[in-house]
């Protein structure tokens, strides 16, 4: 049974408690294996006891140096008590030298003291106590955030400068550079927001008119990793030319934007619509009336002509719902006509088939196949619209097609060399 004697407004500062008798400190730190927060408790005395109760930043400057025994301790393990008990005198009793001489030798947890405001360049300097002086016992842990993000940027060489940052907070990326971008005028500095703009607006003038488009073989939201590095490419290169003077970060942050914003558009779009750039010229023969979709697991799925949707539109949905890792070949074959086409995705390549000659007696119809290869989602998409709009025949222009497989498997080499 325990009672508690002293805690603070903050829950996790930790607590004094009297247990069997005896003054305690309890802290909660760390986690069980089942992600269930630990507790932790060691024996203090009354002397220490006083200090707690009445000096806010020796208190604060405690829990630091006992969090990484906490860490230490693990999921399982026993808190070192006797290195624990070791901390209580050299910090809450010791003169203000002695506490800083004794944490340039000891871990301690930076982050506590700065989340609640102990002053950072004082910090850096060694001088723990005298930073101390305006702690509070509440935390702000976006502070702590910040200093952790900068230092990782100074590690980089890397440091900001006022607009630098303001791009960073208007897209949320100044404390994580993986976070997706959004834009968030009220996070900048009213000063520094035209600023902030006009490098927007030299990002959105340069990609105008580009377009990342989805990628269906690699799922229903995935978009071209193509088109996205060609518009990174070209916002960074103009704000690079307009803004010579932005840090590498500022610079990436507002191509990511722009970048992140033109794939959600595409996932936003119907496939309906990302076909319809993709009209190939049927080289004069009519579109199919039917065809059948399968993959490399038997799937199959019928198209009609009267479908609400365009052939190419439905197949490209039905290669996003089928395509895996282990489900990489899809086919288009209109039975009518005597033809298709055999996409392999894992090979960058498509194969163009008709039927020679029909199988009579129980014998086996006689194929003409011919390989091509493809470069990206686009060419793909080209080329399944050229055969849906006209077949076998349309795929001519769309060539060199090579009939022989061993000729066909250089070229595949030679292209994958360069």
């Amino acid at each position: 049974m325990s009672d508690i004697v002293f805690t603070r407004m903050s829950g996790w500062i930790p607590s004094v408690i009297r247990e069997d008798g005896g003054l305690k400190l309890s802290l909660g730190a760390g986690a069980d294996a089942n992600h269930e927060p630990r507790t932790f408790t060691f024996s203090i005395g009354e002397a220490h006891l006083a200090v707690i109760q009445e000096d806010l930043a020796r208190h604060l400057l405690l829990w630091s140096a006992v969090l990484p025994l906490c860490d230490a301790a693990g999921t399982r393990g026993q808190l070192d008590e006797n290195a624990a008990a070791a901390l209580l005198d050299p910090i809450l009793l010791a003169a203000p030298a002695d506490v800083d001489a004794l944490f340039q030798h000891i871990r301690w947890d930076r982050s506590r003291l700065i989340a609640h405001g102990a002053d950072i360049g004082l910090l850096e300097r060694g001088q723990v106590y005298a930073a101390m002086r305006a702690a509070t016992e509440t935390s702000n842990g976006k502070r702590a955030q910040e200093y952790h993000a900068n230092r990782r940027r100074a590690e980089r060489g890397t440091v900001l400068g006022p607009l630098d940052a303001a791009i960073l907070r208007y897209t949320g990326q100044y404390l994580h550079g993986s976070t997706v971008p959004k834009r968030k005028p009220d996070a900048v500095d009213h000063a520094l927001l035209p600023e902030v703009m006009r490098v927007i607006a030299t990002a959105e003038q340069a990609c105008a008119g580009m377009r990342i488009s989805r990628d269906p073989r690699r799922g229903k939201r995935a978009t071209d990793k193509r088109d996205w590095e060609r518009m990174q490419t070209t916002v960074e290169a103009a704000v690079r030319h307009a803004h010579p003077d932005l840090v590498d970060d500022a610079v990436r942050t507002v191509s990511f934007l722009m970048c992140s914003e033109a794939a959600d558009r595409s996932r936003n779009t119907p496939m309906e619509e990302e076909t319809a750039g993709h009209r190939a010229d049927s080289g004069g023969n009519a579109s199919k009336t039917a065809l059948s979709f399968t993959d490399d697991k038997g799937i199959e799925k019928k198209w009609l002509r009267d479908s609400p949707h365009s052939a190419a539109a439905e197949f490209w949905e039905f290669v996003a719902d089928r395509s895996a890792a282990d489900n990489e070949v899809f086919t288009i074959e209109d039975e009518e006509m005597g033809e298709g086409i055999q996409l392999h995705f894992y090979a960058d390549s498509i194969a163009r088939i008709t039927t020679l000659r029909e199988g009579e007696g129980g014998s086996d119809p006689q194929y003409g196949v011919e390989y091509g290869l493809v470069d990206g989602i686009s060419e793909y998409r080209n080329l399944v619209s050229a055969f849906v709009h006209g077949g076998y025949a349309a795929l001519e222009q769309h060539g060199p097609w090579i009939s022989d497989v061993t000729e066909f498997e250089r070229a595949r080499r030679r292209r994958n060399a360069r």
